[in-house]
This record gives C-alpha cells, sequence and structure tokens, in this order.
C-alpha cells in the first residue's frame, strides 16, 4: 500500500488564543504555512487525519503536499507542537520549498549492521550517541532517514558524522561547522566492567572471624578502657 503525504487544509479566518482554542474543541488543528517568498497564511486541519499521518515516520521528513481549496502546496513540517500530557496536536508549522533553494532538515538515523561488528561479537554492547542528524539538500534529494553502517565498529571504538555514507547531494550541516560529533560506540556490558571492582572490594573486607590487625586491636582496646573511665 502506498504511503500518502498529501493533508487537506482550509484558510483559517478566526484568529487569536480564543479562536485556537475553539478550533481544538472542535477537533482541528491551527496551523500556518509560510516561505518562498510567499505571505503566510493561518490553517486548519482535521486533528483525526493529522494524527494519523504522524504515525508514519517518513512524514517529519517527506515533502508534503498541502492541499489548500483548490490549489497545493509543496511544503516540509516545519515545526510541531503537542499538548503536555494529553494526545492531542496543538499546532503545525509548514514551510513552502522551492526546487532550487537548500533546506535544513533533520532526519532520524537507521544503525545496520550492528550484529556482524567485531565489538559485538566480542560480546559488546551497540550505543547510539546521536539518534538524528541536521542535513542540507535540495528538496529532490531530501532523505527520509540516514544509514548507519556499524558493521566494521570494534570494542572500544567511535564511530563520527564524517564516517557516515550519505546520499548524493546531501551534506551534514555540522561537519560544515567543523564539529565531526560522535555518532555510536561499541564498549563492554557495565555489569561485567563492575565486576573486578566488587570483587577487589569483597577481597578488602575481612572474612568474619579473621584475623585483626595488630594496630586495629589497639585502637579498639583504648576505646574500651576510655569508656570504663569516662563511667568512674
Amino acid at each position: 500500500m502506498a504511503i500518502s503525504y498529501e493533508l487537506e487544509a482550509q484558510v483559517r479566518q478566526d484568529k487569536g488564543k480564543g479562536a485556537s482554542r475553539r478550533l481544538r474543541r472542535a477537533e482541528q488543528v491551527p496551523a500556518i504555512i509560510y516561505g518562498a517568498d510567499k505571505e503566510a497564511t493561518p490553517l486548519l486541519l482535521d486533528h483525526n487525519k493529522v494524527t494519523v499521518a504522524l504515525q508514519n515516520e517518513g512524514f517529519y521528513t517527506h515533502i508534503l503536499t498541502l492541499k489548500i481549496g483548490n490549489e497545493s502546496e509543496k511544503v516540509i513540517l516545519k515545526g510541531l507542537q503537542r499538548h503536555p500530557f494529553k494526545a492531542r496536536v496543538l499546532h503545525m508549522d509548514f514551510l513552502r520549498i522551492k526546487a532550487n533553494e537548500k533546506l535544513k532538515m533533520h532526519v532520524p538515523l537507521h544503525f545496520i549492521g550492528a550484529d556482524v561488528a567485531p565489538g559485538i561479537k566480542e560480546g559488546g554492547l551497540l550505543s547510539h550517541l546521536l539518534s538524528d542528524i541536521e542535513i542540507s539538500c535540495l528538496p529532490a534529494n531530501l532523505p527520509e532517514f540516514i544509514e548507519v553502517d556499524v558493521s566494521g565498529l570494534g570494542m572500544d571504538k567511535l564511530l563520527h558524522l564524517s564516517e557516515i555514507k550519505l546520499p548524493q547531494g546531501v551534506e551534514i550541516v555540522a561537519l560544515s561547522h567543523g564539529r565531526d560529533l560522535p555518532v555510536a560506540n561499541i564498549h563492554m556490558p557495565r555489569a561485567e566492567e563492575e565486576a573486578p571492582a566488587a570483587a577487589a572490594g569483597s577481597e578488602a573486607t575481612p572474612a568474619e572471624g579473621a584475623a585483626v590487625p595488630a594496630t586495629e586491636q589497639k585502637a579498639g582496646e583504648e576505646k574500651k578502657e576510655a569508656k570504663k573511665e569516662e563511667k568512674k
């Protein structure tokens, strides 16, 4: 079944907080569309249809089609405001796109190859240090996600942004600013790391019935004598 990245919207006439609250009670989502050298336009969308669309990861990074009356706009989802504890969308921001202008987007990372990574075979655990990255590209080159191949990652090794194989025409924003951030690493499980320390601690604690060093015996005897003198 093909995934649809299309939503129907209407131009919103009422503005202000009071109007937005009324729209939400009517199961509608206030929104705005802007960019591409056009005037910003307030919109409203059906909440149930929005909720269904947001269940698809690709909706957040794909080029979307907004049908507004008899017109269609190519946009990306630029902002999303949710209720802090209710399953409700409060507001959405859509940015119009131009085919010849680069855009910046955060896209999720999909990690592959962990099952054959040398560090995993040695008993290590893979940690994801980043879950998404900001990229820059033309709309036609916008990927839904970036694959990160960790199949060659060894124990106690890091994989950095510069090691990610990118689709054609896609750049990582952080790298353009000289920030080659770590993305993933493989390390020993913490329980195994702490085990030697715990064993060392148990060895340092005298077992029951073991001989007490002479210095400790003398200190104990001096404390007992002091207590007897206090009672007198």
